[in-house]
């Protein structure tokens, strides 16, 4: 019989069944019990390693814990529910559930999180593209599965985080595409025949993002000091089912089989059709009669930053008084219909403008003044970050009023001109090599001596003497 093992030592032997054995004390459960794991091989060798690589981690204590262990859509609703909601802004939140439920489940769902491999990564990024998913959703899914996979390695519930061995595709940088002074006047003129050009002023000549003009609330506008105090942002939400059997509530909306390839229903969104339900789908929570947390929302904006007052520009601060006395005649005419939420922009009841609603305005703006179709942000924020850069901000200014937290930010904002930069380099070429005087015309005398003319006049003199 063999000597009995000391705590914390390892066992090898032959089992009956003709394999080799390993058994390695890694300390004890939450329960209190002995936590030996158990490794088998072909060969003496392979097993000593196997049991070799669980002391290493043990000692190092990033050994694993005992119990098998949830497969990735586990995890993942794990995670998104009990973790990331603590830290992630709402509109943050939502993005993150859509991509783990179109994307992530779907595709490596059913993996058990500590048999995950960097080669189950590179095929699901493989198939998303081929799907025709750009490559920055990609990254963000990338982004997704690494910070999900970085707690359960913290947790020791995987070896390490496979995410970080695999390089997700390449995103090209999408190209600003900001207006020109004379395209913003006649944006902005456009805009002036509708009652929401006070919007599109405020968009394009200050830089604000679309959530943050029409979540703009009276409360943090201070005409006075002439200050804009962005404390608050519109959003739309996703719905979260209040009710107790969210699978059943949404059960009328359950669609299991994918639309048929001559679909219209869906042919008008830019997305194409959705995926078909999974079987225990608890989507659908807009019919839901107790739900919660959706809908257009108020939410603070994503960083400290984004709060701090702006300057509002002279110019518009009689517009922003007319606007509010022109509400209050709304209110009052509205009587009981109306709906106090404070918003500088409002609709005639006093709700805030739909964010689907005001990007659907931009692009009429953009046909009725006749300038190429372009996204919200460059047509706004972009525009401002460029304009004010052409009117020789600096950019630690420009950084302020964006509110931006790194320069490096803003410079991506700002986009130069080639205007701008051929003046820049026509000056440079003034420094170095000046324009040569223009010739005399033909026939006449010029009193100017030349270079050539004066050496030889002063070499006759020289001959004289």
């Amino acid at each position: 019989m063999s000597p009995r093992k000391q705590n914390m030592e390892s066992s090898i032997y032959l089992g009956s069944d003709g394999w080799w054995h390993g058994r390695v004390t890694m300390g004890v459960k939450n329960d209190g019990s002995p936590d030996r794991r158990h490794r088998t091989a072909k060969t003496k060798t392979e097993v000593r390693h196997k049991v070799k690589e669980l002391e290493r981690l043990r000692d190092e204590g990033r050994a694993p814990k005992a119990g098998r262990k949830p497969t990735v859509e586990q995890w993942m609703k794990t995670y998104l529910t009990t973790i990331a909601s603590l830290k992630l802004k709402p509109r943050s939140l939502d993005d993150y559930w859509s991509k783990t439920r179109n994307d992530i489940i779907p595709g490596i769902g059913q993996h058990r999180l500590d048999k995950l491999t960097p080669e189950h990564l590179e095929q699901l990024y493989a198939d998303m593209l081929e799907e025709g998913h750009a490559p920055s959703h990609v990254v963000k899914v990338h982004r997704i599965l690494s910070r999900a996979l970085k707690i359960a390695h913290r947790r020791r519930m995987v070896t390490e985080n496979v995410a970080m061995l695999v390089d997700p595709p390449s995103v090209d940088e999408t190209e600003a595409n900001p207006f020109t002074v004379d395209e913003a006047k006649a944006f902005l003129l456009a805009a002036a025949k509708r009652p929401t050009s006070l919007r599109w002023i405020v968009g394009v000549g200050m830089g604000f993002r679309q959530g943050e003009c029409l979540g703009l609330r009276w409360k943090y506008v201070d005409l006075e000091a002439e200050q804009f105090h962005p404390r608050w942002q519109l959003q739309r939400l996703t719905w979260r089912h209040g009710c107790d059997d969210p699978h059943a509530c949404g059960a009328r909306l359950h669609r299991f089989a994918p639309c048929p390839e001559s679909c219209s229903v869906h042919k008008q969104y830019k997305r194409g059709c959705p995926p078909p339900c999974p079987e225990d789908c608890t989507r659908h929570a807009s019919v839901c009669p107790e739900r919660k947390g959706g809908g257009l929302t108020f939410t603070r904006p994503k960083t400290r930053k984004s709060s701090e007052p702006v300057p509002i520009p002279p110019p518009f601060v009689p517009y922003l008084r007319a606007q509010r006395e022109a509400q209050q005649e709304d209110r009052e005419s509205a009587g009981e219909l109306w709906q106090e939420h404070d918003a500088v922009f409002a609709r005639p009841d006093g709700r805030p403008y739909d964010p689907r609603q005001d990007w659907e305005e931009f692009k009429e703006l953009l046909k009725e003044a006749g300038i190429s179709d372009r996204r919200l942000y460059d047509g706004s924020r972009h525009t401002a970050g460029t304009i004010l850069n052409e009117l020789g901000v600096d950019m630690p200014t420009i950084m302020e009023i964006l509110r931006h937290t790194q320069i490096s930010q803003t410079r991506r904002y700002v986009k130069g001109r080639s205007e701008l930069s051929k003046e820049a380099m026509r000056r440079m070429g003034d420094v170095f090599l000046p324009a040569p005087s223009p010739a005399p015309d033909a026939g006449t005398e010029t009193k100017t001596e030349t270079g050539a003319s004066r050496a030889a006049r002063n070499k006759r003199r020289r001959r004289i003497r």
